[in-house]
């Protein structure tokens, strides 16, 4: 795909949520998309993830809402459950979509990744496999961009959307670290309990542990091990650990615990966090989603960041003539929002290890509320 200058193509490293949402709302208003995945086309694996009513609301703007609503599991209500296994609140979260669409919806990630995937393919975006960025170079109003098997494009725009550890954000010379907060966050794919129609949250004396559903059949368990340092157990000893660990919470969490042990799928990684300081962009590159913001997941925030990135990104391009106006009016518009949920996450964080659940609850309640504005 090499360009003239003006022409609207884009090189898109990265085909996750906000790789494939942003190419899906740039190929709808008439660019030419390509997308460089370094993962096999069966990559989108695990658990699985909430789309919030701000996700929705960009997902609708899209026309792909109600197909991420039939294939999860639609709900509007978080349930706060105490040390004692007691009910302490219950959050009910705003419905963006209207009254008869649900505020929120868990859903599995090969579910959501088919839904983007198929929708970018049917826009024209073409994603090559197994291939990624490896150097970037500016060109009197283009970029140069070289991938990994040698091939090279030159485009308008090159958007890095490959995540907390994007390598095209060190392409174009952008710098952040990235916080450990001595968390691990541990997940398992189990049945639904019939009981579990929202999201439900369990404070322990020492962990954090929850429960998604994904579908009619299919929830996800997790776990917020505090105070720990990172480290990688062998996958025989996740299933087992994990049992151990939900063992200290009363109530429901037996039963949650019960499922684990059939559990096919149980992961567990450290709770990082990134914020970029400044500009996302240099000259017509710019990263987009957990490459420039990445939110701890207490906020379960994070897709709709990207979500809403992918969209804002396409609109700002429209607006201004040329890609680097667009660009600067795009950070600028993000920023301070993403800054917000990011900051927020980690002050839950923190809260959370210091067993202050109480003043946790309002401030995930209050930063909801403000994620409600539009983006």
């Amino acid at each position: 795909m090499d360009s003239c200058r003006g022409a609207q193509t884009a090189v898109i490293v990265g085909a996750g949520v906000a790789g494939l949402t942003a190419a899906i709302a740039l190929a709808r208003r008439g660019w030419q998309v390509e997308i460089a995945e370094v993962g096999p086309p069966e990559a989108a694996s695990g658990w699985g993830l909430c789309l919030t009513g701000p996700s929705l609301r960009a997902l609708d703007e899209l026309g792909l809402a109600d197909a991420c609503l039939a294939e999860g599991y639609g709900m509007s209500t978080v349930t706060h459950v105490d040390v004692n296994g007691e009910p302490a609140g219950e959050a009910q979260l705003p419905r963006l979509l209207g009254a008869r669409r649900p505020a929120m919806v868990g859903i599995a990630r090969p579910a959501l990744h088919r839904i983007l995937y198929a929708e970018a393919e049917r826009r024209g975006v073409v994603v090559r496999h197994g291939v990624t960025v490896a150097a970037v170079d500016q060109e009197r109003g283009l970029v140069r961009v070289r991938l990994s098997d040698g091939a090279v494009r030159r485009v308008a725009l090159l958007v890095g959307a490959d995540g907390i550890r994007s390598t095209t954000r060190g392409l174009l010379g952008l710098e952040t670290s990235l916080g450990f907060h001595r968390q691990m966050v541990w997940r398992a794919l189990v049945p639904r309990p019939r009981w579990a129609t929202g999201i439900h949250q369990f404070a322990g004396k020492a962990d954090t542990a929850g429960l998604v559903p994904l579908s009619g059949s299919q929830a996800y368990v997790f776990l917020t091990e505090n105070g720990v340092e990172q480290s990688v157990l062998p996958d025989a000893e996740l299933a087992p650990r994990l049992q151990q660990l939900l063992a200290a919470f009363p109530g429901r969490v037996e039963e949650i615990r019960s499922l684990v042990s059939a559990s096919e799928s149980v992961v567990r990684r450290p709770v990082l966090t990134a914020l970029l300081e400044g500009a996302w962009n240099r000259g017509d590159g710019v990263v987009i989603g957990d490459a420039a913001h990445a939110p701890a997941p207490q906020m379960a925030s994070g897709a709709a960041l990207a979500i809403e990135d992918g969209l804002v990104l396409a609109r700002e391009l429209e607006r201004h003539e040329s890609v680097g106006a667009g660009l600067q009016a795009f950070v600028s518009r993000r920023a301070q929002r993403c800054r917000t949920l990011v900051e927020t996450s980690v002050a839950i964080v923190g809260l959370e290890r210091e067993q202050r659940h109480h003043e946790a609850y309002p401030l995930a309640d209050s930063c909801h509320l403000l994620m409600a504005e539009p983006a």
